[in-house]
């Protein structure tokens, strides 16, 4: 019997137990040991859950920022925030943290908390599908199956990189790679490079490799407005703070994030973006770049804000270097060795794709099937969407990290993270206190939270800025951005609310194989 009130819908199902088999199973699995899945795990193992596994398709942990080590390589946010707040580090050596420190902070936070044993390595998630009789996800993976109870996604929206489809791109006679996958074998020394894309990472590495190669030439789609990053090396000082000062660090934190928040007001009311970060980004262009033909070619047409805005005191000036040239509208086709834009054929020894990742079309949607048998990326055929950004209707106990209109443009994705987990620990405990199997958001109140955010969305810089961006689907709307504080975000997932969702309690939840026999514990 299923019933609904302001205590939620419960449906009450009585599962025979059925003869010992042999498929493994825990509680939580959790797909991806980056940032979101790590911190999934530690959050758990803090609540005194211990029976969870971590499901990573590499040999290592640390999603991005494994995977990303292109000469350069370093977080636009400053390290402070962009860190777990239930595990700070004092031994930040600049503002903003760079690659192989992000790295290896990460690899610490899994031995300081005990996660490695529970990280299942080189395990791709190969198929997810719910199971409503024996209220478990069948998780099929490349090193076996799997069931579980709940499943957490932390494969966030930058782990699959886009590849363009560019004519003759597979003819090419020289070497291409991504950004992500960085081909360090190669010595670009002497080299004709091209690099196609202007966006966060080919900004980073742009100044490093420009001074070794022969040529340089960066095909721009859309310019970028960029503004100063103010980093700079840790003083002894500060760190003799953040080592003995109980308290400090998290009020430097604090105050970090929430002086980020006044961006977020900034960015709903796109006339003061226009006056304020504009014209910085503005006046930066114009101090490192006095070619006003180049210039030029370096000028959004959009409001700041509507695409990402970048960060660097060194990208304008390496490209106004004599072996660089920007060339504007973007490669067309290749041919053997050359590449075409605007008519004219530019050689290349190397290509460099620095084209981003499929944050809106995202491939771990295909591999997931609820309750009906649809997968996610079904279920989104119109407008990807989840309740809390965590949460999808006809998918019992899956919750996204990073999901659905979880991207920031003011403040650390590690805010929306711990936001997420906190909802994810407070759902655990509800389904604890109530021996419940299962919880589903209601349709309807995840029809009613997407209409939320379609009104934050009216008026921001996302709605007005004149930009077409990689927060965007194929029908012009925005996905991926949370259009307003972190705070609103925090608040609405501060607490599980029972009344959001269809609650599935069973008298025994042992999870069985496809033959009805039950799972033996991972």
């Amino acid at each position: 019997m299923t019933t609904h009130d302001e205590t939620g819908s419960v449906d009450v199902i009585d599962i025979q137990d059925p003869p010992a088999g042999r498929t493994p199973h825990t509680r939580v699995a959790v797909i991806g040991a980056g940032f979101s899945g790590l911190g999934a795990a530690i959050r758990l193992k803090q609540e005194g859950t211990s029976d969870f596994l971590i499901f990573e398709r590499a040999g290592e942990l640390g999603g991005t920022w494994r995977d990303n080590s292109y000469p350069g390589c370093a977080c636009d946010v400053m390290s402070l925030l962009y860190s777990y707040s239930f595990a700070q580090n004092p031994e930040w050596s600049t503002t903003f943290g760079k690659r192989d420190e992000i790295f290896q902070y990460l690899l610490d936070c899994a031995t300081r908390f005990g996660i490695r044993e529970s990280i299942r390595f080189n395990h791709s998630l190969e198929k997810a599908t719910w199971d409503d009789y024996a209220q478990v996800w069948r998780l099929q993976t490349s090193q076996g199956n799997y069931t579980a109870n709940i499943l957490v996604t932390g494969t966030g929206y930058l782990s699959d990189p886009v590849l363009p489809e560019i004519k003759g791109l597979d003819g090419f006679t020289g070497d291409v790679f991504h950004s992500s996958s960085w081909n360090h074998s190669l010595d670009l020394t002497g080299k004709k490079v091209a690099v196609i894309g202007t966006g966060a990472s080919a900004i980073q590495f742009i100044p490093k490799i420009q001074p070794l190669v022969a040529s340089l030439d960066i095909y721009q789609r859309t310019p970028a407005w960029i503004a100063p990053k103010p980093d700079r090396k840790i003083s002894s000082s500060q760190l003799w703070l953040r080592r003995h000062v109980p308290g400090y660090q998290a009020f430097r934190r604090n105050f970090n994030m929430w002086g980020r928040e006044i961006l977020a007001f900034m960015m709903a009311r796109p006339a003061i973006m226009q006056k304020t970060l504009q014209g910085s980004a503005t006046g930066h262009l114009a101090k490192q770049v006095l070619d006003p033909q180049l210039r030029e070619k370096l000028t959004p047409s959009y409001t700041v804000g509507c695409k990402r805005i970048l960060f660097s005191n060194d990208y304008y000036p390496a490209i106004t270097q004599a072996n660089v040239e920007t060339v504007t509208g973007g490669a067309e086709e290749v041919r053997g060795s050359t590449i075409v834009s605007g008519g004219k054929e530019r050689s290349a020894d190397v290509i460099i794709l620095a084209t981003g990742f499929q944050a809106v079309n995202r491939p771990i949607a295909k591999l997931i099937e609820g309750k009906d048998g649809a997968t996610l990326e079904q279920a989104w055929e119109e407008r990807m969407s989840a309740f809390a950004g965590t949460t999808v209707s006809g998918f019992p106990n899956l919750f996204m990290l990073l999901g659905p209109n979880t991207a920031l443009g003011h403040s650390a994705q590690t805010v929306m993270i711990e936001a997420q987990l906190e909802y994810l620990v407070s759902a655990l405990k509800v389904m604890d206190q109530r021996s419940l199997s299962s919880v589903d958001v209601l349709p309807e109140a995840q029809a009613k939270y997407k209409d939320w955010l379609n009104k934050r969305f009216e008026g921001t810089v996302w709605a007005a800025g004149n930009c077409v961006s990689w927060y965007q689907d194929s029908n012009g709307e925005n996905p991926s951005i949370w259009p307003t504080y972190t705070w609103l975000f925090r608040r609405h997932t501060s607490q599980f609310k029972v009344a959001d969702y269809l609650l599935t309690a069973t008298a025994d939840t042992s999870a069985t194989d496809t033959a009805g026999t039950p799972a033996v514990h991972a």
